[in-house]
């Protein structure tokens, strides 16, 4: 009786089983299985909760999109002003140039009033 140390059958390999010759002799194609195209569908459930995370990301898109524009908005509308109220101080040094200060600082209250009945 020797047994010899260390001697033990060679592992078999995993080798899918083989159902015999194909038909058409392409042996080297891979078996077809049936067409399910059903397989990959999800549930109900998990579609409706992708459309909800869909809709929140989306939700929170727009309001940082519309957040940045009325940053942008105020911006402008703070350099209009600023450019309206220089251009009004360049026209009444104009007309002080032209006509006594008394009267142009009687000019811009007149002025004044008449922007505040306006709007």
């Amino acid at each position: 009786m020797s047994t010899a140390v260390g001697t033990e059958p060679a592992p078999v390999a995993d080798v899918s089983a083989v159902k015999g010759m194909r038909k058409n002799g392409k042996q080297w194609h891979d078996n077809k299985t049936a067409f399910r195209p059903r397989a990959n569908q999800s549930s109900f459930e998990k579609r409706a909760a992708e459309r909800k995370a869909l809709a929140a990301v989306k939700a929170k898109e727009k309001e940082m999109k519309d957040e940045k524009e009325a940053e942008r908005q105020r911006r402008i509308d703070a350099i209009r002003t600023k450019r309206a109220a220089k251009e009004e101080r360049e026209r009444f040094q104009k007309m002080e140039e032209k006509m006594h200060k008394k009267r142009v600082e009687r000019l811009k209250r007149r002025e004044k009033r008449n922007k505040l009945l306006k709007s």
